[in-house]
This record gives structure tokens, C-alpha cells and sequence, in this order.
């Protein structure tokens, strides 16, 4: 599958979606001209080499109709291209954990999740909404969970790979009645220690407002980095 060159500015986490389908995850990617998007069957987001009048076009002709939609994740707002609308802006933070907290020993031995934990592992994202997920985002990399008397309590896993060097902490959540018992955070540590034994930084994205998750994330060794913005964008 083709590649575009890239167009950042220096740092694979400044522009990660247009990092990672351009670098590590380009297998994932459906490209148009200068515009790039995830396999919709893993997620909705979309990046465009630049704000010019070709890569706005390009961006554009991803999206397949009027009830499709790509989510563009940038550290400004992303213009909406001719005949398509900012449908929604969501406001992030891009956190980084350069000294990751490491596991404890209290720590219970988390479940590496596989397809037969699939539907439970939707039901749960879908139900909280940590952030996006469709039928294959299980897929992007390795995933954990905790059970309890044959139920999914809590997962998180791996996402995106922006660069050589770093792993995206990804699809964080827990069903409210687990809550409070700090499932989260075990496996949390648990997937960013396979992050550290492979060499690379971990980071995730938080919805600025969720000053809990930015709480516990702190807690682990995540630092902020900057803010960054998603424009989901819609056909006209």
C-alpha cells in the first residue's frame, strides 16, 4: 500500500494519527492522494498531509457517505474540507510517561484477551466510551483484562504506534460496578511493561475534562505534553 511522505514538525507524537499510518501501522491505512485514514473496521481517524486546497480534497474524498465519518486529531482544530462539517470537536490531552510506573507485586496476573473475549470487549468499550471502537480494534495489539466469576471487569491494550519509539495505551475502561478497585491502573502497568521490554515510550490520550483519568494517569508516570483537538467530520 502506497505511503505518503511525511509532514510534521520534527516529533512523531506532534501529528501521532498521521505518524503512525504513514510509519509502523501504514498496513492499516487507506490513503487518497495527500490524505490518509485508519481501515474503518479499526476506527474512524484520518489525517491530511497539510490545510492546503489538494490535501483538504483528499481528506474529504475518504469519507465513503453521509453517515460516515473520520476523526481528525491534531493540536488545533482541523478546518472541514469543501462539502463536509465539523460534526463535533473533542478536546484532549497527549500525555507521555518517560518514567512509566512499573508492576507491583499486589498486582493480580492479568488475561491476555483474544477474539473469544471479542464481544465482551465490545459491549464494555461501547458501554463506556473510553474512545472509539469497531469490529477489529481488538486487533491493533495486545490487550488485558480482568474476570470476575466469568465476567470482563476491566481492559486496555495497545494502539497506536507513532514512530520507532513509542506505543499508545488505548481502550482503558472499566464497567462502573468494578470501579474504585484499582483495575485500571494494574493493567495500565501491565501493558506498558510490555511497551518498556520492547524499547518503547508509552503515551495515550485523555478527554481534557476527565481530570480523574488525568489523575490516575499522573499517578503512573504520564506527564501532559500538549493539548490536542478531534474534529469528527461529516459529509454535508
Amino acid at each position: 500500500m502506497a505511503v505518503l511522505s511525511l509532514e510534521m514538525t520534527g516529533h512523531p507524537l506532534d501529528r501521532p494519527v498521521w505518524s503512525c499510518l504513514n510509519g509502523r501501522q501504514s498496513h492499516l491505512a487507506v490513503v487518497t492522494g495527500d490524505a490518509v485514514r485508519l481501515d474503518p473496521r479499526y476506527g474512524p481517524f484520518a489525517g491530511a498531509r497539510n490545510k492546503g486546497a489538494v490535501a483538504q480534497a483528499a481528506l474529504a474524498a475518504l469519507l465513503r457517505d453521509a453517515d460516515d465519518e473520520i476523526w481528525v486529531v491534531e493540536p488545533e482544530v482541523w478546518p472541514a474540507p469543501p462539502g463536509t462539517f465539523v460534526a463535533q470537536e473533542k478536546h484532549l490531552v497527549l500525555m507521555v510517561a518517560e518514567t512509566p510506573a512499573a508492576p507491583l507485586s499486589s498486582d493480580q496476573p492479568a488475561l491476555l484477551l483474544g477474539e473469544a473475549d471479542v464481544p465482551e470487549m465490545t459491549a464494555l468499550a461501547r458501554a463506556t466510551e473510553p474512545g472509539p471502537w469497531e469490529e477489529l480494534s481488538h486487533r491493533y495489539g495486545d490487550f488485558y483484562g480482568f474476570r470476575q466469576g466469568g465476567v470482563l471487569q476491566a481492559m486496555a491494550g495497545t494502539r497506536m504506534l507513532p514512530g520507532d519509539d513509542f506505543a499508545e495505551v488505548s481502550g482503558v475502561c472499566t464497567w462502573p460496578e468494578f470501579q474504585g478497585q484499582g483495575l485500571a491502573g494494574q493493567l495500565i502497568r501491565r501493558v506498558m511493561a510490555d511497551m518498556v521490554a520492547r524499547g518503547q515510550t508509552p503515551y495515550l490520550h485523555s478527554y481534557a475534562a476527565n481530570t480523574h483519568a488525568i489523575r490516575l494517569y499522573e499517578s503512573l508516570g504520564f506527564r501532559a505534553r500538549h493539548a490536542m483537538v478531534v474534529a469528527v467530520i461529516r459529509k454535508i
